[in-house]
């Protein structure tokens, strides 16, 4: 049977070239380079990880944001990734934790069947940490928080989540949402071959409309 995974993620401004605004507080971002998020970018390798240890695993990557991140997704084909959808509109525009998970729900939804949803503990831009847990409550599925090692059984996980002075074990029902942390592994790099690939592959791009 079919095994898929979604990982949620997001374009950012590079952080070793950030720049604040200092009557807002906000961040600068015209003429800030672009990256793919950190946690983001580990959530995408251990789903890259299943993908190469078990037969019949997909893996889709969906992303919020303006049409310059597609480049994340082009990142991720280069990496492995087998599918990309990017929802982009100007009606997200500014949209807070609440919209931004909301949106990705809908946009999961619409992807069709799923089995477990991959997120990053927190974005660089933001660091409310917040998205993929409300991502979770919107579809009505478990999630763990801070994961920093799991293993796959038939019809669950078995997720180590870290604390401040240990971790705790969970087994949690598939379908579920897990958010990574940077301990859980090192991302690889993108491939020539991968990033030629990446080139011809098709990236969806759904408006508020096409997800209701």
């Amino acid at each position: 049977m079919a095994f898929k995974i979604i990982v949620c993620a997001k374009q950012v401004p590079d952080t070793n070239v950030i720049k604040i605004n200092p009557k807002t507080g906000t961040l600068i971002r015209d003429g800030v380079p672009s990256i793919l998020n950190h946690d983001d970018n580990n959530a995408l390798e251990e789903a890259l990880k299943i993908k190469d240890k078990y037969d019949d695993v997909t893996v889709t990557v969906i992303s919020m944001g303006p049409p310059q991140a597609k480049q994340v997704i082009r990142e991720a084909f280069a990496m492995g990734a087998d599918g990309g959808t990017l929802l982009s509109d100007r009606k997200f525009g500014g949209a807070d934790v609440l919209a931004t998970s909301y949106t990705l729900a809908q946009g999961i939804q619409a992807s069709g069947e799923f089995d477990l949803i991959l997120c990053g503990r927190q974005t660089t831009d933001g660091d409310t940490a917040q998205v993929g847990p409300q991502v979770a409550e919107k579809l009505g599925i478990p999630q763990v928080t801070y994961v920093k090692e799991f293993k796959l059984e038939e019809g669950h996980a078995i997720v180590k989540r870290a604390l401040e002075d240990g971790y705790e074990e969970l087994k949690v029902k598939l379908p579920c949402v897990l958010t990574c942390i940077k301990e859980l592994n090192t991302p690889r790099y993108m491939s020539v071959p991968g990033i030629l690939k990446a080139a011809q592959q098709e990236i969806k791009v759904w408006s508020a409309a096409d997800i209701g």
